[in-house]
């Protein structure tokens, strides 16, 4: 009898594989275009006040006041990042909000985004405040603090960007270096301790919950990159950067 291997197979079905990684989940952004809508329609009011009134009435309202602050005004560690000197001030904020926040709220989502951008905000008035003895104001507190979350972002997550994390760590460090160096020579023109209150602020709240990624399979069975991130984490890296900053902005008060 004879006997032939092949007949043994030729009925068995070779199961599919695949090579591929099903990316992260995203989201569009919606709540960037919403902020730099809000922050052109100040910018207009305070354009209109200054051409009818002579002087920006938003500002001396809103802007980051150091006596105003003290006498209790504390949303004036806030509300200054709705608010510019200038056109080219707004456009450089603006356009560092349009690269950055979009990267930003596509991959950490809308409520993380807008998290770290007013955390960012706080975090560079308060220690302009405490450290600055100038009246300031500008989005440049938040982008600093996005900049320093785009960095922290591709450091965790960089064994899933190859050859390009250390290209592109290396071009925001070298930002980051030029802007705060512009800001050091600029006789107080330019508020550093805020770039700098940004930046602290935004790399503890995203070290501590911005969008970490794992592969763990998903409903079809295939590999995906998936979050670790939970919402107890945003929640405690929340408080944590916001308790830290209000303790600094306490200082002086204490005086």
């Amino acid at each position: 009898m004879s006997y032939h291997q092949s007949d043994q197979y030729e009925q068995r079905e070779i199961p599919p594989t695949t090579s591929f990684v099903v990316g992260p989940k995203r989201v569009k952004p919606v709540l960037v275009w919403v902020i730099l809508a809000v922050t052109v329609v100040f910018y207009i009011i305070q354009v209109l006040f200054e051409q009818t009134a002579g002087f920006d009435i938003p500002f001396l309202f809103l802007g980051k006041i150091n006596e105003a602050i003290l006498a209790g005004q504390f949303w004036r560690l806030i509300t200054p990042v709705f608010l510019h000197g200038g056109i080219l001030h707004l456009l450089s904020n603006m356009y560092g909000l349009y690269i950055l926040g979009r990267n930003n709220e596509t991959v950490n989502g809308h409520i993380r985004f807008g998290i770290l951008y007013f955390l960012g905000a706080f975090g560079g008035n308060v220690l302009s405040f405490v450290l600055g003895e100038y009246n300031s104001l500008g989005a440049s507190t938040a982008i600093f603090g996005l900049l320093a979350a785009e960095a922290v972002f591709i450091w965790q997550n960089r064994s899933f960007f190859g050859n390009r994390a250390g290209a592109s760590l290396r071009s925001i460090v070298m930002v980051l270096l030029i802007n705060l160096m512009i800001g050091f020579s600029s006789g107080g023109v330019i508020d550093n301790w805020g770039h700098l209150g940004g930046l602290i602020a935004g790399f503890f709240f995203s070290y501590l919950a911005g969008a970490r990624w794992k592969i763990v399979p998903n409903e079809s069975g295939y590999p995906a990159l998936t979050d670790k991130r939970e919402t107890k984490d945003v929640v405690m890296a929340m408080l944590l950067v916001f308790v830290a900053f209000a303790a600094i902005a306490a200082i002086p008060f204490l005086r």
